[in-house]
């Protein structure tokens, strides 16, 4: 437990009422100081306020229910920050976002009333402050959950647990929404859950390139807490910290009830259904479709699949192939698949080895000492690193000839064998549709509705933020311009500028993009964006 939300860099503008009656919070996100700042400053910088200007909206237009980005605006102000906490600070210009969203409360808001904490001794400033939890319960029901209010406006504890019943259903819906376009939070704490089941605060995010389960978006999360296959997980056990900030109002072992028969199975629900639609399932939902969303993604991890373009790449797949389609289709699958230079990088040993020789003797010789500063987890995973970086090190050109050989006969073959279960299971939806053609148009354009063509990958933020950080906003623009359509094939468009900026930052533009290959932007990611760190 903190102790306290955030870092203190926001600051409520006022509530403004659409004309449909809607309710949007305004923000400012890195104007300056606050009240709640702490020994910050308050501000934020262009590098972060890029990001989320342009994940909020990207998220957005994916159809993934989060807060809204009104503007980014820079200036010529500076701080000092330490990117990547490594002691080698630089000056960044100050930032700031207008955050729009119909509420920013979240599911630590209401652990300010959390009495001592057991491990840090910290409580909530409002701790034994029932009164205002009465308070926030009475305005978040009654403003965002108007239906609940109504439908129980006799009984707070009934009224309550349809609140809380209703908050595990969004929370996992939005898990699974995110889990099927592999969107990585990066910090999933009570302080950045919402309460009406948005998408908030865009930090150190990421989406998935070579599909890894266990893939860590965070460059400060080093047990791999918010890994992306532990999402799901732990935004559950947030519900349960959710659930526990809500008593008395609404006892626990109503709330834990609650927790347990609806969260998980709401969140399987819609990934299933959400799968389904990837897939081009339009007509059956069969008891072994689970299954065979595990057997592809397995095939994807196994091979170093692309995840968003692999995704895409299905939907130009014919059930009616014959043996030279199948085998070119095959190809283009394995296009999207890593190379031995990615494996190399992503096995790239990331301990000191005098850090990991220490953590090994310090497993043996103090298992409490080392249950307080690490985990076997971690352990393990690096010694693996450490095994398959020596194994590929080590390789000969006339090696790696012969291994990158087998590498692709190998994810051929399960890709093979993936394929054939689908277009299996293709073959059952045919049997059930008069038109096979109408059949196929329908699957094809709900593909193309729920896999995304492009997706904010770090390269091209990083892209967008180095040109703006040499006074070229364009690319900011042209990337925005490209995720309001994420289905769509981008065509030609040209780049966005003002005409002040034209003069001032052509130069330096064209120097920032002569570092970086220009590559299509639905492209797998060029070998040095697997260096890029998000912290």
């Amino acid at each position: 437990f903190a102790g306290q939300l955030g870092d203190g860099a926001a600051m409520y503008l006022g509530e403004v009422l659409g004309p449909q009656g809607e309710r949007w919070e305004i923000q400012l996100k890195g104007a300056g100081l606050t009240p709640f700042s702490r020994q910050a400053d308050g501000r934020k910088v262009l590098r972060s306020s890029v990001r989320e200007f342009l994940c909020s909206e990207a998220m957005f237009h994916l159809g993934i229910p989060t807060t809204r980005a009104g503007t980014c605006v820079t200036s010529d102000s500076t701080v000092l920050r330490d990117v990547l906490y490594d002691g080698n600070p630089k000056r960044e210009r100050c930032t700031v976002v207008l955050r729009i969203a119909s509420t920013f409360i979240r599911f630590g808001s209401f652990e300010i009333f959390k009495p001592p904490d057991e491990y840090t001794g910290r409580k909530g400033p409002s701790v034994n402050r029932n009164d205002i939890r009465i308070q926030m319960l009475d305005y978040v029901i009654g403003t965002f959950y108007p239906e609940i209010q109504e439908a129980y406006s006799d009984n707070s504890v009934q009224r309550n647990a349809a609140f809380f019943k209703e908050v595990t259903r969004r929370t996992a819906r939005l898990v699974a929404e995110w889990q099927c376009v592999g969107f990585c939070h990066g910090v999933l704490n009570t302080d950045n859950m919402s309460i009406v089941g948005l998408t908030i605060d865009y930090g150190p995010f990421g989406f998935l390139d070579r599909y890894d389960p266990e893939h860590v978006c965070n460059g400060s999360d080093s047990a791999g807490r918010y890994a992306y296959s532990r999402q799901p997980e732990v935004c559950k056990w947030n519900l349960g910290k959710l659930a526990e900030a809500l008593v008395p109002e609404l006892p626990l072992e109503i709330s834990e009830l609650i927790l347990e028969e609806e969260y998980d199975a709401e969140f399987e629900k819609h990934y299933l259904q959400k799968m389904r639609k990837k897939l081009g399932l339009i007509q059956l939902e069969l008891e072994e479709d689970s299954k065979l969303v595990s057997e592809l993604l397995e095939t994807m991890h196994l091979t170093g699949g692309d995840f968003t373009n692999i995704f895409y790449l299905l939907s130009s797949f014919s059930v009616y192939s014959d043996t030279s389609e199948l085998e070119g289709f095959l190809e283009e699958l394995t296009s999207q698949c890593a190379s031995v230079e990615e494996l190399k990088v992503a096995f790239k040993p990331q301990m000191d080895p005098r850090q990991l020789s220490m953590m090994l003797m310090l497993a043996q010789s103090n298992p409490q000492l080392f249950a307080l500063i690490g985990t076997k987890a971690n352990i393990n995973k690096e010694l693996e690193r450490i095994e398959q970086s020596s194994k590929l090190q080590q390789l000969t050109a006339d090696d790696l000839l012969s291994r990158n050989k087998r590498h692709w006969k190998a994810g051929l073959r399960h890709w093979k064998e993936g394929l054939e279960k689908y277009r299996a299971r293709l073959q059952k939806e045919i049997e059930n549709v008069s038109d096979a053609d109408t059949w196929n148009a329908d699957r094809v354009k709900v593909m193309n509705s729920n896999n995304p063509k492009y997706i904010l990958r770090n390269y091209i933020a990083q892209n967008a933020i180095e040109a703006a950080e040499n006074g070229d906003f364009s690319e900011v623009r042209n990337v925005l311009k490209l995720l309001e359509n994420p289905f769509q094939e981008a065509g030609g468009f040209g780049e966005v500028k003002d005409e002040e900026e034209e003069g001032a930052g052509a130069a330096a533009a064209a120097c920032a993009q002569e570092t970086r290959s220009r590559l299509p932007y639905s492209s797998k990611p060029p070998l040095w964006a697997s260096e890029l760190c998000v912290t």
